[in-house]
């Protein structure tokens, strides 16, 4: 889902990254981590990016069976999605649609980061933040600020007995937010079976099924060149979006960042390409024409991050 909100507030470092990295903080990542896997809970909550605002309610339960997670959107277009183990399904009342998609990312709302945690000190300055109140429950902070220019910098609210994350906002260089969530009223455990059950399943709706599958985009003569430092390839597949041929598409993530490469056929579009950089609040959308192809890369990560990766995407005819 994506639904990618994390930090706030620059903070000025100095030293090294054995001093600059708190151990208190690295710990409460960890408790970070291992709650929002093992705890259910329903909840409210507000994503804002910009000067716009959405409102969604997420329900999320736990067990043997495996994890399921209903969100319902309460603002705008009445949608509904619903996430398990190896799917997810997105209900559109309005067009009357179900979009299938097989999961790709494990990784569980609102939790983000990576088993390794320890990786992050790679890239980014670790150090605990100031306690705050947040729907009821007393929280404790860590502050993640990047040693470069190529991520953002997030701030974690977590509640104190639990760990799990309660807020969080995301800033750039300057300290300036350019995203944040936030649970303006949460529940932890003791989730009913029936609130996680998809309202629209019943209908006969018409079923858009992204049909993602494993791939190996390199022997198609695809490459990306010199790759971030800190990124690494963590998924490669082909898509289908919407009615268009299947797409190549790979993901690149520090931990927390996520940059995605899509590798489309220019032939047979209906829409003229707009090649150059564009953005949508703390997404930069960068798109070029490559070997009869457009290439689009699209990340929640600095523009010169998105740009970067972009201008190294080669083609070369397989021998």
């Amino acid at each position: 889902m994506r639904i990618r909100a994390l930090g706030i507030a620059l903070l000025v470092c100095s030293g090294l990254v054995q001093a600059q990295t708190s151990p208190e903080a690295m710990a409460l990542l960890r408790r970070i981590y291992q709650a929002t896997e093992k705890l259910s809970y329903s909840g409210t909550f507000v994503y804002q990016q910009g000067e716009r605002a959405e409102t969604s309610r997420i329900t999320r339960m736990t067990g043997r069976a495996g994890d399921v997670e209903r969100v319902e959107m309460l603002d705008g277009m009445q949608h509904e999605i619903i996430r398990t183990r190896d799917s997810v399904r997105c209900y559109l009342p309005e067009s009357q649609t179900v979009k299938v998609e097989r999961r790709t990312d494990q990784r569980a709302f609102p939790a983000m980061l990576p088993e390794r945690i320890t990786d992050l000190a790679r890239n980014y300055t670790i150090a605990r933040g100031e306690p705050m109140r947040i729907a009821g429950f007393d929280c404790e902070a860590v502050v993640l600020t990047p040693k470069d220019e190529l991520r953002y910098g997030y701030k974690l609210w977590a509640d104190v007995n639990t760990g799990m994350l309660l807020k969080a906002r995301t800033f750039n260089r300057k300290g300036e937010t350019v995203e944040q969530f936030s649970f303006a009223e949460l529940a932890i455990g003791n989730v009913p079976r029936d609130r996680i059950k998809a309202r629209y399943a019943a209908q006969n709706w018409r079923v858009e099924d992204a049909a993602v599958t494993p791939a190996n985009l390199s022997r198609s003569g695809w490459s990306v060149g010199a790759e971030l430092p800190g990124f690494r390839k963590i998924i490669e597949v082909t898509r289908r979006l919407g009615e268009a041929r299947p797409v190549g598409q790979m993901v690149y993530s520090d931990g927390l960042a996520a940059v995605s490469v899509f590798i489309e056929p220019a032939s047979g579009r209906t829409e003229a390409v707009r090649p150059g950089l564009s953005s949508l609040g703390a997404f930069h959308i960068y798109t070029r024409e490559v070997a009869n192809h457009i290439v689009t890369v699209v990340g929640e990560a600095p523009a010169a991050s998105v740009q970067q990766i972009a201008n190294t995407v080669e083609f070369r005819r397989p021998q």
